[in-house]
């Protein structure tokens, strides 16, 4: 374990002077400090380091912390506290960044003991946004704890500790009761296991205690992560089964990042007013002493600063979810106003829909967004997917199966038995900003190799329920059936968005019914957290 025992007097390599303790964990002491070469105020974290280590070995930790700090840094500024140095000393490896105006999270509470379940909402929502772009980078935290979490007056984080996860050649070496189970037992770990970490910490936001207690030594602490049974919490409200579904033993069964999102903004959405009130702020000394009491202007601005972050850029699928081009059924199908589940009668046609008239091989319109009403036409029924998303679907309409890529990507496909059309959802977090050059590069060269694959005019730049949206139609060929499809495809966030896939077989495809589910496919459907 590490001790606090530095002297304040004593510089860190002769040049970072230590001023106060900030925040102690089992094996990491956080400390603010003053640069004396530059006379900035910094913060120092010692982390202690296995016996012995070669200067090869200290070489490529520094380098690792701050090249993975400085990659994360620039995905999510302001959000992750930059490493400005990093030096080996008298057996501890000290990490410098950038000073945190703000308050560690394990700090808070050890001053507070408990905070709402909104509050812990928020606070892991913004948590969230970080991991998700360091996940999408291929980063992984591997050291998340609330000694790692800053909490600013404003009610935003700030994150520190990238890159010391597998740089200090120990399998875990500062907070073992916020190591996932795959950690304890020494495996390779993935984005699985910050996911374990930030349900780790929700629960001790809500229960005022870790998941699994602190032990006499971190061997015993990890072996009842990796073994113990977890103490249901009793605290956390809507946020149980969050929490429950994050910390898992199982890394494949924990719940998925859109999800989570998808709980988060429930529980602001419902009770906004929550993380609002008063709390005591801890008295820190020195240089760590916080700002005034929790301003509540500051806390709407960041609750809508964070709901704008996780909701805001798109996706069309890549060439890596390409689905099969058309119905499930094979051969010839009935009508599709017949079908099973499809609704009869027509309706009006929305501004800028695909025109019942238009030829086969010339571009319609955009179908539009804008719903006229929100009760669904007869025979619709809403549906709440585990993913997070929802839409109405016709009557007797289910997933027909999922393809998943971690939870990275994933596609859904709806149908009913004995009905040719189909509908397909894909949700992706690695796309670009432009959503139509993702249908343009992306996407069509994929769709190019399918059986008389013909796109239908241009790909058409549009707006959907307020995001940059793109959509495309063509032809193809399944199972000797002539099909047709719109695509389109939006983005909700950086690198992360959503396509809706119709196909149809061609000479149905101007039915009234067909038409009709087609803009209530695109009225209803809503993302996570809307």
């Amino acid at each position: 374990m590490v001790k606090a025992g530095a002297s304040t007097a004593e510089l860190v390599a002769g040049r970072y002077r230590l001023v106060d303790v900030v925040h102690r964990e089992t094996n990491r002491v956080s400390y603010s400090g003053e640069d004396i070469e530059t006379a900035r105020t910094c913060l120092l974290t010692q982390v202690g380091l296995p016996e012995d280590p070669g200067p090869d070995e200290r070489r490529r930790a520094a380098s690792r912390i701050l090249r993975t700090s400085e990659r994360i840094g620039l995905l999510r500024p302001g959000r992750v506290a930059t490493a400005l140095d990093v030096v080996e000393e008298a057996g501890s490896l000290w990490i410098v960044t950038e000073w945190v105006d703000g308050t560690p999270l394990g700090e808070l509470l050890t001053q507070q003991g408990t905070f709402n379940y909104v509050r812990a909402a928020r606070i892991g929502l913004e948590l969230l946004d970080v991991l998700e772009a360091a996940h999408v980078a291929g980063i992984t935290h591997g050291e998340l704890s609330p000694g790692q979490v800053f909490v600013r007056d404003d009610g935003s984080v700030v994150v520190t500790g990238f890159g010391l996860a597998g740089a200090t050649l120990a399998p875990r070496v500062a907070a073992p009761s916020y190591a996932s189970p795959e950690q304890a037992r020494d495996e390779r770990i993935g984005p699985a296991s910050d996911l374990w970490a930030l349900g780790a910490i929700l629960y001790t936001m809500v229960e005022g205690r870790p998941p699994y207690r602190e032990r006499d030594r971190p061997e015993a602490t990890l072996k009842g992560v990796d073994r113990l049974p977890l103490r249901a919490p009793v605290r956390a409200g809507p946020l149980t089964q969050a929490v429950q579904g994050l910390l898992r033993k199982d890394s494949r069964e924990r719940l998925s990042r859109p999800v989570i999102r998808d709980a988060f903004m429930r529980v602001l959405s419902e009770d906004p007013e929550g993380s609002l009130q008063e709390m005591p702020r801890p008295r820190l000394r020195g240089r760590c002493q916080v700002g005034p009491a929790w301003s509540r202007r500051a806390m709407v601005a960041g609750t809508a600063l964070a709901v704008v972050t996780v909701a805001a850029a798109v996706l069309v699928a890549t060439n890596d979810w390409q689905d099969d081009p058309g119905p499930s059924a094979a051969g010839t199908a009935p009508s599709p106003s017949a079908s099973a589940g499809a609704p009869t009668g027509s309706s009006p046609t929305p501004t800028g829909s695909p025109s019942p008239t238009r030829e086969p091989g010339t571009p319609s319109a955009s179908p539009t967004a804008s719903p006229t009403g929100n009760a669904l036409p007869p025979g619709y029924r809403t549906y709440k997917s585990p993913d997070g998303f929802s839409v109405a679907l016709p009557e007797g309409w289910q997933p027909l199966g999922t393809k998943r890529a971690s939870d990275l990507a994933y596609r859904v496909f709806f149908s009913a038995d004995g009905d040719p059309r189909k509908l397909a959802i894909t949700y992706s977090e690695r796309v670009g900003p432009d959503p139509v050059a993702v249908w343009r590069d992306d996407v069509q060269p994929g769709l190019e190799e399918w059986s008389g694959f013909q796109r239908i005019g241009d790909i058409e730049a549009t707006t959907y329920q307020g995001y940059k949206a793109a959509d495309m139609e063509w032809l193809s060929d399944k199972d000797g059936t002539r099909v047709r499809t719109f695509g389109r495809g939006f983005v909700v966030a950086e690198h992360r968005g959503y396509s809706l896939r119709w196909t149809t077989p061609e000479s149905d495809w101007d039915d009234p019914g067909n038409q009709e589910a087609l803009k209530v496919f695109l009225r209803t459907f809503r993302v996570p957290g809307d």
